[in-house]
Parts: C-alpha cells; structure tokens; sequence
C-alpha cells in the first residue's frame, strides 16, 4: 500500500488526513482540537497563537491515527498551512515568542509607511504587492518594538516551515512562502534585496528557499521511532493554505478560480501574469506549482470575518452543532428582514483598503427579528463579503464561469451556497476534498508516485454543481445592494 499523509494547520485546529494513493482519496483523518484554537489579543487588532501548542496539536492528529494505520506505509508527507504568519526562533530551535499571525493588525501603520517611502516602480513591478500588514512587516515591528528579542532570533519562518522543522530538524521555507510575506521579487525571481534592505534585515534571517515540491527534509529519528514511520520518509511539499485549497480542487492553470470560506473567506484566481492591484484590495503570490517555465502566480481576495464570524455566534448563541444553525436560517427568507450583517471584526480588512472598522450589525428591531433572522443575516452578509471582493477582481480583468470550492465551512450550508451563487451570479462547482488530502495528494505528486496533474486528479469527486436561478438573483442583488450602499457609511 502507498500511503501519503496531509497536515492542514489553520487557524481553528489542525487537520492530518491520509491518503491512499491507489484510490486516490482519504481514508482517514483527524482534527484536533475538537473546539477551535484560542487566538491570544493582548491589545486590540493584535492576534497571537504558540507555535508550540501547534506542534502538540500535531502530534495529538499523529497519536490518535497511530492506533488505526501503520504509518511505515507512509511514503512522504505534505504541509498546509496559515499563511502570513511569523514564527521566530533561537539558534536552538526555540520559538522565542508567539507567532503572529495573519489577522494580526499591528504592523498596518508600517506597510503604509512603507507603501509610501519605497518607489512605486519596485512595488509595482517587482513586489506586486504593497507591504502591507504581511510577515515582513509584523517582522520589522519586532524589530522596533522587541528590540531585545530580535537580537535573539536565528531564523524567521512561516507557520508551515515551523511544522516541517519539527518534523525534520531542517530549517527552510518556500518561493511561495516568501511572495505572501512581500519579501520576494517576482521580476528578479529571487529574494526581494529592496524589501530586506529598507527595513533593515539581515538577510541570513531567511531560511534557505526551496519550491513547493521539492525535498523539505526526511522525517527525524526520533519522530520515526515515535510514530513507526520508515527511513527517510520525506516531506514532498508545502505551501500556504489558499495555495494549497486551490491545488485541492485541481485549480492549476490561468482561468481557474477556488474559493474557501474557513476561519476567513478567499477568492483565489489562478493567472500567468505579474499582476498588480493598485487600490491594494487584491494581492499577488506565487502559487504552488509556478516554475521557471510556467509562470503561475495566485491572485487572492481575502476577507477576515467570514467562519470566525459565525464561530462567534454559534457561542454567543450557546449552539452546538453548526448544522442546527444552518437549518434554522432557513426558516428566514431573504434579505433576513432587512437585518443587515457586516463581518468585518476580525482585524484590518484588505478589501477595505486595510481598514478595521469592527464587525456591524444594521436595522435590528427588538419586535421584529429573532434568532433566525440573525443567523441567515450573518451567512448574507459573509456571502455580499466575497462578492464585494469578486467586484474587485472583476476589474483586474479576471472572467468568472465558475468558482470550484470543497464541501466544508460556511460551504456545508445550502443557504450559503444559495447565497454567494446568486448574489455572484457565477456557477459553483463542490468537491469531496479538504485541505489536508490536497496536502496529502501534493505530497504523492511531489514524490513522483502520480506522473502529472491529471493522474493525481483522475479520483477527485464532484459532489454537485449549483447554477443561479434568476428568480432568486434578484432578490439577492436587491439586497446586496442595500447592503453595499450602507457599507460606505463605514468607509
């Protein structure tokens, strides 16, 4: 038996899915913790997690599939994981605080500096991005307000690198993984020396760069004599989870579009060209597979508050069960009598042009609405979110035909489906899959067992397509565009 396993390591839980090659689909998976993580504020707009609480989430997925599968028939190994954040360690290994990850507000105010102070050419030509609130900039907030920590530091990493090198005792990071952190250079095709230089990095911080598949490091002695798995098992892959969510659904090439709607909603769009979005709503990676001969970079629209906002009031509403939630919106009909929802409360917003203006809720009358009413709310106004976006990456000239997006999160909900379809007006296509087999699958194509794309691909389901209907669009764009009108007063 080939075997291949996925680590998926978001915001919310680590997921660690096996693979059997031969099928082509999961056999088995784990999530852990059952609740979601706890994501650590210490001030308002910041956003924390441990690295090593990660690790110990891993090795719980790893402990509980242990007793089920014999990990020696496991061939290699595949990383997802939270993009943007930024771990830092010791010349010993040791994380020298919590990671700061993607929702993380604090560094805004130096991206902006920045944006301004570096010239617009490099930024435009060479970055593709603005500095933003991405990794390199929380790093140069390390370096201003920890001054003493940052003298410690031996390397930076991602989360996904952090993983890897407690896996491997190897210590690297990825193209892909450099581009979301704005520090890679995608006319040069290397490390951006413009970014490093004025922010004042030493550039050794950096680990070494590697592709996405490619060789992350075999499996350590001590992790294989724990866990039972075979010499040199190798880690084969490793890419940020928007990436990796579109390689999932066999979004490759120029013209496909993925989207998730997790801890955070994202459109991701697949093109070959170095695009810049000059309003900064729309950022440009690299994706997973780019190479030196096929250009592929990853065109991705992110909204913050989309799951964590219903997480939210699926506490704040005592529910156990996500499902109740979604059956008892339907009970409310469209537009949630006017409630309208804004979930805008998990940091600084890029669509919003990187502004934290909180999560709002509109037009709430004490002898009119209900509980119902607020949950269908909350799943309309997630769904306006993503095509407030979809506006934006319209006019960057990409053409909408369908969207593929796996059956998960916020997508599990036939409201929310019924929602995003015919308020886009775009065909969505839902797959059986999830991150960590797309990791999984990655790390089995990484390693040759699949000769290309489309043997890897041969197995992937197709759950169900969703078309939108015309009765229902107009409903939905009526509404949308009462919400779209208010959300200005915000801006």
């Amino acid at each position: 038996m080939d075997y291949f396993l996925g680590i998926d390591l978001g915001s919310s839980s680590v997921k660690v899915s096996i693979l059997d090659g031969k099928k082509g689909k999961s056999i088995i998976s784990c999530n852990y913790p059952e609740k979601e993580m706890d994501i650590f504020s210490l001030q308002s707009g910041w956003a924390e997690q441990d690295p090593d609480y990660w690790w110990e989430c891993v090795v719980s997925c790893f402990k509980i599939l242990n007793k089920k599968i014999d990990f020696s028939l496991i061939t290699s190994v595949g990383i997802s994981y939270q993009m943007h954040g930024l771990v830092l360690i010791d010349k010993n290994g040791k994380a020298l605080r919590k990671s700061i990850i993607w929702c993380d507000s604090r560094a805004v105010d130096i991206g902006k500096k920045a944006n301004e102070s570096i010239k617009s050419e490099v930024i435009s030509k060479n970055l593709l991005n603005s500095p933003g609130n991405f990794t390199a900039s929380k790093l140069k907030w390390v370096m201003e307000n920890e001054p003493d920590l940052y003298k410690s530091i031996f390397k930076i990493m991602l989360p996904g690198d952090y993983i890897a090198y407690k896996l491997t005792n190897k210590i690297n990071t990825t193209q892909s993984g450099l581009s979301e952190g704005i520090l890679w250079d995608f006319k040069n095709k290397n490390v951006s020396s413009d970014l490093v230089s004025y922010f004042g990095f030493k550039k050794d911080l950096l680990p070494s760069v590697l592709s996405s598949f490619d060789n992350h490091g075999s499996i350590s002695k001590n992790i294989s004599k724990s866990f039972g798995f075979k010499k040199n098992t190798e880690i084969t892959y490793k890419a940020g989870d928007q990436p990796n969510n579109a390689f999932s659904l066999n979004v490759l090439h120029p013209g496909e579009i993925a989207a998730t709607a997790g801890t955070s909603a994202v459109i991701y769009a697949v093109t070959d060209k170095n695009i810049y979005d000059k309003n900064e709503r729309i950022n440009t990676f690299l994706h997973c597979n780019n190479s030196i001969d096929n250009n592929r970079n990853g065109l991705l629209l992110c909204i913050n508050g989309s799951g964590i906002a219903y997480s939210w009031l699926k506490k704040i509403l005592n529910s156990g069960d996500y499902n109740d939630l979604n059956l008892s919106a339907i009970n409310s009909p469209i537009g949630s009598k006017n409630l309208k929802f804004y979930p805008f409360g998990n940091g600084a917003e890029r669509i919003l042009k990187n502004k934290e203006i909180g999560a709002n809720l509109m037009n709430l009358n004490f002898n009119m609405h209900n509980q119902m009413d607020l949950i269908r709310s909350v799943q309309e106004g997630v769904a306006f979110s993503m095509n407030y976006g979809i506006e934006s990456l319209k006019n960057l000239g990409v053409e909408f035909k369908k969207i593929k997006v796996g059956n998960s999160n916020l997508f599990l909900s036939m409201l929310f489906r019924e929602a995003f379809v015919n308020t886009s007006g775009i065909e969505l296509e839902i797959y059986d899959t999830n991150g960590a087999e797309g990791a999984a699958r990655a790390a089995a194509l990484g390693i040759g067992y699949y000769a290309n794309e489309k043997d890897a691909f041969k197995n992937l389901k197709l759950i169900s397509k969703l078309k939108p209907k015309k009765s229902l669009r107009e409903k939905y764009l009526n509404y949308y565009s009462d919400w779209k009108k208010h959300l200005s007063n915000f801006l």
